[in-house]
């Protein structure tokens, strides 16, 4: 049985006892949700995130691609790989660089 994490996504099916898992554990999740793709899934129980985004450049009226990497820690039950579409919440810091986690995969 999972609990409700007050976002609209999927519960995982499988079970997990890892203690920052925002479904089986204690990890509280608040602020941004932000949806991207997993690019790496090389580190341990952590996801690398591409997200890409248009920046607006006033000087020239157009707008210009960017995109950000973002560190994500990936719960065993949801355990994503390189090239899923997921959904990643903010959490509190999990490490230096992990401030995110991953609560939902869209598709594979």
């Amino acid at each position: 049985m999972a609990k409700n994490i007050g976002l609209s996504v999927s519960e995982p099916e499988e079970l997990c006892d890892d203690a920052n898992c925002p479904f089986h554990g204690t990890l509280p999740v608040r602020g941004q949700v932000i949806t991207g793709k997993v690019v790496s899934d090389r580190m341990m129980e952590t996801v690398v995130v591409e997200r890409k985004y248009l920046h607006y450049v006033g000087k020239y009226n157009r707008y210009e691609k960017r995109n950000s990497r973002i560190h994500a820690h990936n719960p065993p039950c949801i355990n994503a790989k390189t090239g899923d579409i997921v959904k990643i919440a903010e959490c509190r810091p999990l490490s230096k660089t992990t401030k995110f986690v991953v609560v939902e995969v869209a598709r594979s």
